[in-house]
């Protein structure tokens, strides 16, 4: 890989504030053009593309960030959480993952993507379907094992105290 020599006069902050500005702009990408789909053809036509990019991205996603972590074929939920922590969303989302057992329990506290559309009186992203396949693929390459379960996300919300919430389950 090319190595970009601007960055080896950067200091660690730098570094780590640059880090969440491709995180931004990234996920501003990602909003762009969702929204120009939305906006053209519909949420529901959005929302078809949004799962099938998502499908892909989240496997490329977790295989590299495995790679990245030196994780093994089953990194059980240890390694999920060390994955999880390494996504572009750990860079603009708060979030927090509590292990137990054979669960992992993975909440977004404060979402980018719904605080900006409310903030533009825009109506929520229904993340739920694509949020499905996202944390499910993502989960399944760090560990075939893993299964997940969507406990709330948009529009189906059981709990308020946070944007979203996944469970995984190690099944040994």
């Amino acid at each position: 890989m090319k190595h970009n020599e601007a960055l080896d006069d950067l200091s660690k902050e730098e570094l780590i504030r640059l880090i969440g500005l491709y995180s931004k702009n990234w996920l501003a990408l990602d909003g762009v053009w969702f929204q120009s789909i939305e906006q053209k053809l519909g949420m529901d036509e959005a929302m078809l593309h949004d799962a099938r990019a998502w499908e892909r991205f989240t496997v490329i996603e977790a295989r590299r960030i495995k790679k990245f972590l030196g994780l093994p074929e089953y990194a059980g939920l240890g390694g999920l959480k060390k994955a999880l922590s390494l996504r572009f969303y750990a860079n603009i989302n708060e979030d927090e993952a509590i292990l137990r057992g054979n669960t992992l329990l993975y909440r977004t506290l404060s979402c980018r993507v719904q605080n900006a559309r409310a903030r533009k009186n825009m109506e929520f992203h229904p993340c739920k379907p694509v949020g499905e396949i996202e944390y499910a693929g993502f989960a399944r390459t760090i560990d075939p094992r893993v299964t997940c379960t969507c406990v709330s996300c948009y529009p189906q919300i059981t709990d308020d105290t946070c944007a979203c919430s996944w469970l995984f389950t190690l099944h040994e």
